[in-house]
């Protein structure tokens, strides 16, 4: 994360989506590329994962060609949960090449633009803009929190609110 441009934005706003997911029960999956020579998950979200969150370790780009990761967005697709929601890094390699197969699998992929990085603004731009060509949904950090919300009032209104403010 030292490297990629903006990253605190990027982990606060990862941050906060994790919490929510934690918050609405919404299931996580975190994949760690090559962990051994990149690092694992940063402290900041690692320590916000709902205790049932799985983490897959992975050589592939794209998550979506790892067998531990496919499996268990079979398990959320047979549960009827067919809307996969990306955040993470570089958005132009692994996040690129997850969301493209993932679209190509039929799932519905939105890619959470604020909570995205890479090393250099010019590969991020790139890849936001071939997400669109592709048909990929680009979602900010709250216009994925509210459209899980879906109406206001309710006590996870509240505790979700609060992490944007």
């Amino acid at each position: 994360m030292p490297v990629i441009e903006g990253s605190d934005a990027v982990t606060r706003a990862a941050g906060i989506m994790i919490e929510a997911s934690r918050q609405l029960e919404v299931p996580v999956v975190v994949t760690e590329q090559y962990p051994k020579g990149l690092g694992s998950t940063v402290d900041a979200i690692a320590g916000r994962l709902p205790n049932d969150a799985a983490v897959v370790e992975k050589m592939t780009f794209s998550a979506a060609r790892n067998h531990d990761f496919a499996a268990r967005l079979d398990g959320f697709r047979a549960a009827g949960r067919d809307h996969i929601v990306i955040c993470g890094v570089e958005s132009h390699v692994c996040v690129m090449q997850t969301a493209a197969d993932l679209g190509a699998q039929g799932y519905t992929v939105h890619i959470v633009a604020d909570a995205c990085g890479s090393r250099a603004t010019a590969s991020k731009e790139a890849a936001l803009a071939r997400f669109g060509a592709l048909g990929i949904s680009r979602v900010t950090t709250e216009m994925a929190l509210f459209e899980w919300l879906e109406v206001a009032g309710t006590a996870e209104f509240k505790a979700v609110s609060r992490l944007v403010k």
